[in-house]
């Protein structure tokens, strides 16, 4: 990502916090970084499985105490912000989602695929109605655009949830439009919450243990 990205960023962090995936490598470290300096709050939220492997500076400390095993993590050297240590993968992304305003996509792998499809995901089912946006540095997200565009053409995606995004080539004007952006009111959206079940709700079924997510 180029540089004037991470200018912007470091512009805007006075008045907007960060939410993120935790770690200080690649561009998650240098947009956290950024806000860091700018004097924006930034929160890190990231499974204690991967704190060693994304977060050099972050290590775990194991001792034993009356015979049991116990995970304790520490944080040394310089780290970024706030961090919340969560059970996995899935409690990362609710959590992330909690916390947020609203979106943002930086070009990225898998990973990032997989996150911003969810929040489309979510946007779609109505289970939250916040701003969604992808930066597009360079084009990079152009094939990823034509393809859901041919799903809006072949019928798969519905015109109107084609918007539950916006996208732009520079952060500037992609801060613009998610502060513009009006949720889509689509009256065929299931409105879905997620949310503990009470045991007696579940007539005829055996009561699973469920654990809360707000969004």
């Amino acid at each position: 990502m180029h540089v004037c990205h991470t200018t912007y960023f470091l512009k805007v962090s006075r008045r907007l916090g960060l939410v993120y995936g935790g770690g200080n490598i690649g561009l998650m470290g240098l947009v956290s970084q950024a806000v860091h300096r700018g004097g924006g709050h930034v929160l890190g939220i990231i499974p204690r499985t991967l704190m060693s492997k994304e977060s050099p500076e972050m290590l775990i400390y194991r001792y034993y105490s009356m015979h049991d095993l116990v995970v304790v993590p520490q944080l040394t050297g310089d780290t970024i912000g706030e961090v919340k240590a969560v059970a996995d993968m899935h409690q990362r992304k609710a959590e992330m989602a909690r916390h947020s305003d609203c979106f943002i996509a930086l070009p990225g792998g898998y990973g990032t695929l997989e996150e911003l499809l969810e929040v489309i995901t979510w946007a779609q089912l109505g289970i939250h109605d916040k701003p969604v946006g992808l930066l597009n540095v360079d084009g990079y997200y152009n094939y990823l655009l034509t393809f859901i565009d041919k799903a809006v053409d072949d019928g798969f995606i519905k015109p109107s949830q084609r918007h539950i995004f916006v996208s732009a080539p520079n952060a500037k004007e992609l801060v613009q439009k998610l502060e513009e952006c009006v949720p889509t009111n689509d009256e065929n959206i299931a409105k879905l919450k997620w949310e503990v079940v009470e045991p007696q709700q579940l007539v005829g079924f055996i009561a699973l243990q469920t654990s809360e997510i707000a969004l």
